[in-house]
């Protein structure tokens, strides 16, 4: 089975709900990053066998499979194909993960990954309860086999946040701490310039628009909880956003044959389920799994990239992994730098080459907690 590499990564920068990215079309922002992925690369972009991108809520603008529009709006040949897919908040992962498996069976040799999502214009409207507010019911938990299993209890990922403070004993201090911490280490991070590297400025934004640079635990502390005596406020939750992000995935014969230089190897894929009602624990079990098929340790990971849906999500992982806290989100989360749902997934995954590469790691580990209660998980190892 061939090797699959990633030869280059790109994003916009994140953009802020009603900020500079509100008014682009979302096909034309991920034809953005695809068409700087192809121009980089010097390949034709007939030989590109397939756009491969996450997005969720594809109606309006982002329907039509937004894959395909998004690679003509990028100028690539009729030829080059798009698929889009969902895997709620994993869906960019999992497309670059759709990507490395065509390369490995020696059906494909290059492969555009990533995903797009303008949250300004569609917040979030999907499923597992996620477009509902805090009490609803989700409308399909008192159908057959799912009310058997589960009952007709709450689905959504604010109860799932919740049930994990509780089950992990996490206070809303210990929330706030973090979240402020994915503020403090985005800001260090832009003002260092250790983003620059992976951003495409794109209409007239250049820097990602969501850390708070006037945020404090005492301003944190002030927040109304969803619940009564919960945790979750705005404060530790993700923030609503815009983005794109796009990866090239090229096999061995590929970059022979075209002179690449392959920036990382693809070492580990998997995707795991877990409770669905909690929802967000699947990182969790995901992470344990990986590391045993990819014969590691959470010691061998010189950097990870969890998603900050919400905070208690990578404060119980890490109770439970016990990694290193300052190889986890080194410069900060999505608690900070935003969520573009359907394409955090490529986000981080560039974040991550681009990390491993500034700072000689060698092995990073990306995960994340998706609707359903389901985890992506992808080891890559630089090159």
């Amino acid at each position: 089975m061939t090797e699959a590499y990633i030869v280059d990564a790109v994003r916009t920068p994140v953009g802020r709900r009603g900020g500079g990215l509100k008014d682009v079309h979302p096909a034309d922002m991920a034809a953005h990053v695809l068409r700087t992925l192809s121009e980089r690369s010097g390949v034709d972009a007939a030989l590109v066998d397939d756009v491969v991108l996450g997005c969720l809520d594809n109606i309006g603008s982002q329907a039509g499979d937004i894959a395909r529009t998004a690679a003509l709006a990028a100028g690539l040949p009729e030829s080059v194909p798009g698929v889009t897919i969902d895997r709620q908040c994993g869906s960019a992962q999992q497309a670059v993960h759709f990507a490395a498996m065509g390369v490995m069976s020696g059906t494909q040799d290059l492969v555009l990954a990533g995903g797009v999502q303008k949250m300004s214009q569609f917040p979030i409207l999907s499923a597992f309860g996620a477009g509902e507010p805090y009490g609803s019911t989700d409308p399909w938990t008192g159908s057959g086999g799912w009310e058997a299993r589960y009952g007709t209890q709450e689905i959504s990922q604010f109860r799932g946040a919740e049930m994990m403070a509780a089950h992990w004993k996490l206070t809303r201090e210990d929330c706030e701490a973090w979240a402020y911490q994915s503020h403090q280490r985005a800001i260090a991070a832009i003002d260092a310039g250790h983003f620059e590297r992976e951003i495409a400025p794109y209409a007239g934004v250049a820097v990602d628009e969501g850390p708070r640079r006037d945020t404090s635990l005492e301003k944190m502390a002030t927040l109304q909880t969803l619940v009564p005596d919960g945790v979750l406020t705005a404060a530790v939750a993700s923030q609503i956003s815009d983005g794109a992000a796009a990866l090239l995935v090229a096999s061995e014969r590929a970059v022979a044959e075209h002179g690449l230089t392959p920036r990382a190897r693809i070492h580990h894929m998997s995707v795991r389920g877990d409770d669905p009602v909690m929802m967000l624990s699947a990182p969790i079990a995901a992470t344990q799994h990986a590391l045993r098929k990819a014969g590691l340790t959470i010691d061998d990971i010189d950097v990870v990239e969890i998603n900050e849906a919400f905070a208690p999500v990578v404060l119980a992982w890490n109770q439970e992994l016990n990694a290193d806290p300052a190889r986890v989100n080194p410069n900060g989360g999505a608690i900070a730098l935003g969520h573009p749902i359907g394409c955090t997934g490529a986000r981080l995954m560039t974040s991550l080459l681009h990390e491993l590469e500034r700072t000689g790691g060698r092995y990073g580990l990306q995960t994340m907690c998706e609707g359903g209660g389901q985890a992506n998980v992808t080891i890559i190892e630089r090159i």
